[in-house]
């Protein structure tokens, strides 16, 4: 063990008149910890925010959606859906007939988003089908006589008051002309299962239906409103986006989920910087206990500096001397730091200890995802400022002068 880092660890561990330095490098341990661990936290709480609604979005939503330039329902979405499955990076693609509708049951009302869709093909652009929380999804693939078999969100049905097998009232605006006028398309629906989609968007106004009923509701007989794609990788969109045009020709439009969320994950990764360094500055003010008591120390050990100076040692000895306090103070401290704050990631993402409503920040739980890169940053960050606060402390023990240290000794 070279001599300085065993001076430096024997001025770190003092014990009798020289404890009250021992008990400044404890807190200055605590104070880098705290704050690692604080920052950790906050990083890995924004990361697993952004990374669940991300999930849960994709989750119910295609990456890309293709449509006819003027907004119009395109009647050739087969052939569409056909020649998009075929290019290469893309894992499925589905029609789907999206409109606004009324639903109505004995209990109550509420304004719902319908989406039409073919099951079979929909479980390879969304999750949806394997989102079920009650009933099942044959009847969609299989209507039969009766009413139409739908799949509503969880939240939905619970403000309907209704459940698998109940029978609903859906009234549309896109309406039929009588000799009165324009009268609503009025249709009954059933009951098939509920959805529980992660989000409380979808949970509480979204409805899935067979694409022929919706078709026929929305008066888009033989016609899609959209062609939805699901792609191997979900942020090669732009790429992606391009090949599919160039394939189709003129006449279409893209949008993704990039696109669509672009103004919520931008809120997110800002809050996720502002918060980190807000925090962060805790590690600041941990170092600043680094130079308080690397003060004192030089101010303790003056002659210990000058003794060691008459015999023989450098100057570079005595900074790195001290140097090696203060960054054995910010390695301790940073590495507790981290383990408590890798830990308690790991525990609260785990079993969810902290619940939020979920209509207002659309999951039930935060969740807690902290990336080895983050980590990495911090943790390297945080050595980086505690070696610095231990410069000017170094550069002055190592100005120290003998004579005068020990003229009155």
């Amino acid at each position: 063990m070279p001599w300085e880092l065993s001076v430096a660890l024997r001025y770190l561990t003092a014990r009798r008149k020289q404890a009250f330095i021992s008990l400044i490098s404890g807190v200055a341990v605590v104070g880098v910890a705290v704050g690692v661990m604080a920052v950790l936290i906050a990083l890995g709480l924004m990361t697993g925010l952004q990374s669940e609604i991300r999930r849960k979005i994709l989750g119910s939503t295609a990456h890309i959606s293709i449509f006819q330039g003027r907004g119009d329902p395109f009647a050739n979405y087969e052939e569409v859906v056909n020649t998009v499955r075929s290019l290469p990076g893309v894992a499925g693609a589905a029609p789907a007939v999206y409109g606004k509708a009324l639903l109505t049951s004995t209990s109550g009302s509420a304004v719902a988003t319908l989406k039409g869709i073919v099951p079979r093909e929909e479980a390879t652009v969304t999750e949806v089908m394997t989102q079920l929380r009650e009933g099942e999804v044959e009847p969609l693939e299989h209507p039969g006589e009766g009413p139409t078999p739908v799949l509503l969100g969880h939240v939905l049905a619970d403000t309907l008051n209704v459940g698998v097998g109940d029978v609903l009232t859906v009234t549309s605006p896109k309406g039929r002309l009588s000799p009165v006028g324009i009268l609503p398309r009025v249709t009954r629906v059933r009951v098939a299962g509920t959805v529980d989609a992660g989000l409380y968007e979808f949970n509480s106004s979204w409805v899935y239906m067979p694409l022929e009923a919706a078709q026929r509701l929305f008066e888009q007989r033989g016609q899609a409103t959209l062609v939805e794609v699901r792609l191997d990788d979900m942020f090669a969109v732009r790429e992606e986006a391009a090949a599919i045009l160039e394939t189709l020709g003129h006449g279409y439009l893209t949008t993704d989920w990039i696109q669509m969320n672009g103004s919520l994950f931008s809120a997110l990764w800002i809050e996720k910087m502002a918060i980190g360094i807000t925090i962060g500055l805790i590690v600041v003010v941990a170092a600043l206990n680094i130079v308080a008591t690397l003060v004192l120390m030089v101010m303790e050990k003056h002659k210990d500096i000058a003794i060691l100076v008459s015999m023989g040692a450098s100057r570079g000895a005595i900074t790195r001397i001290f140097m090696l306090q203060g960054s054995i103070i910010g390695a301790v401290g940073t590495a507790v730091g981290g383990a408590v704050g890798w830990g308690a990631c790991e525990v609260l993402d785990r079993y969810k200890l902290i619940r939020i409503p979920e209509d207002v920040y659309q999951i039930a739980a935060v969740p807690f995802r902290l990336l080895p890169g983050d980590a990495a940053v911090v943790i390297v960050s945080a050595l980086l400022v505690c070696f610095v606060a231990t410069l000017h402390p170094a550069r002055v023990a190592s100005r120290v002068d003998p004579a005068e240290a020990l003229r009155y000794e």
